[in-house]
């Protein structure tokens, strides 16, 4: 019985979808982009410091980070 009203039920929906109306035709606006051909180069001549931090000591801040275990890098007693 309950296959039966389950059969019925998808027929029902398969005829409620086809019966649906999407004949919309969706219009879309083109964009018309030109192709550039020449190319201009700029060069900045403003002189840059910048700064590189080195860290001396064992237990510094980024590289205890960057030395982080996971539990599954830990040795398990058989």
């Amino acid at each position: 019985m309950k296959t039966i009203i389950v059969t019925i039920f998808i027929i029902f929906l398969s005829f409620t979808a086809q019966a649906q109306n999407t004949t919309e035709e969706v219009k879309v606006e083109t964009v018309e982009m030109t192709i550039v051909t020449e190319t201009t180069y700029e060069i900045n001549l403003e002189a840059k410091t910048e700064v590189a931090r080195l860290y001396k000591f064992k237990n510094s801040r980024i590289k205890r980070d960057l030395n982080f275990l996971t539990k599954a890098n830990k040795p398990k007693m058989a």
